[in-house]
């Protein structure tokens, strides 16, 4: 990825689930410049990206444990 080719960076960020506020957020950030602020703000949608993940990775196991359960009885 050209980290100078917003037609690129732009891909990256809709490809990563950010919103359409994020992303505008994002090239404010960029324009003027505040990379500080760039990394906190992607990663805060990691994060959220992360909770996310974790959540439906509970329910996951919560139908591979009922899954191995009714497996047993059989």
């Amino acid at each position: 990825m050209d980290l100078n080719n917003d037609k690129d960076i732009l891909q990256n960020l809709k490809d990563a689930a950010c919103s359409e506020e994020l992303i505008k957020e994002f090239f404010s950030l960029k324009t003027s410049g505040n990379d500080k602020l760039i990394m906190q703000l992607l990663y805060q949608h990691k994060t959220r990206l992360l909770k996310n993940l974790h959540y439906y990775q509970k329910k996951i196991d919560c139908l591979d444990y009922l899954i191995f359960q009714l497996n047993q009885t059989k």
